[in-house]
């Protein structure tokens, strides 16, 4: 008996461009035949980025509701936006695209933002499911202390794991993953897991295996562990899909 899990792809991120690889999904066109494609592949949801029309790293709610627009035409899979500043935004605009962009999912990072609890009063406000953004198993701490103080609402638990930087190569190993899991405890966190480099599918699947969700994609890597590039996200899905497939497990449900 196969295992459902969650799996949302990231297929562009906030900083590469098509001079990294050519098939990063850059305008809304692109994003919504990207999320066709990898729904098609196996994705159960999209975490979206949007770029301006120079294809600089955007928090605009307009250029956001295009993507979304667009996704929706073209399929009816989960979409997560991101808040990221990416060293380019500031709290206040951060907290004006999560005021104003028309989606129910976002990402936020705990770093950036839990020191303003009025981001979890717009987004409760408005209905929106907010996934923390992790990087090392300290925030991993430092985010079940805010709940037990009750400075993020209960509704928030969830929260995704970052392996690898991009400073550091970037790679990751699946042996990353333990010291968040650790961290977490029993603490009931709705987790998932992302990996920078060639051992992005290996530590997805390493996720799987200690009860996490997973989110792939271009963000992340677009090299397989073999050093092949793939094509574009929806291969990446494909093939992650076969690997987990082989280990019994299959994706489906819902994102949030």
């Amino acid at each position: 008996m196969q295992t459902s899990y969650e799996l949302m792809v990231a297929p562009i991120g906030a900083r590469l461009t098509k001079a990294d690889h050519p098939a990063l999904p850059i305008t809304a066109p692109e994003i919504a035949a990207t999320a066709q494609a990898c729904q098609a592949a196996g994705a159960t949801a999209i975490h979206v980025h949007v770029r301006d029309g120079q294809g600089r790293h955007a928090l605009a709610p307009d250029l956001y509701a295009a993507a979304l627009d667009h996704i929706a035409r073209a399929s009816d899979i989960h979409v997560q936006v991101s808040t990221e500043a990416a060293g380019v935004f500031d709290p206040q605009t951060q907290m004006e695209c999560l005021a104003a962009v028309p989606a129910r999912d976002a990402s936020v990072a705990l770093r950036e933002l839990s020191g303003n609890p009025d981001a979890y009063v717009t987004a409760q406000t408005r209905g929106v499911d907010v996934q923390h953004i992790l990087y090392t198993p300290d925030e991993v701490t430092a985010l079940l202390q805010h709940f037990d103080r009750a400075e993020i609402p209960e509704q928030s638990r969830r929260a995704i794991f970052v392996l690898g930087r991009y400073s550091d190569g970037p790679q990751s190993d699946p042996r990353d993953l333990a010291p968040f899991v650790n961290a977490m405890g029993d603490a009931g966190l709705r987790w998932s897991a992302c990996a920078f480099g060639a051992q992005e599918h290996a530590c997805m699947l390493a996720a799987l295996d200690l009860g996490g969700q997973v989110r792939i994609g271009f963000e992340n890597s677009y090299v397989s562990a073999d050093g092949t590039v793939y094509p574009d996200n929806a291969t990446s899905v494909s093939a992650f899909v076969a690997a987990a497939d082989a280990r019994g497990y299959q994706p489906g449900g819902a994102s949030t």
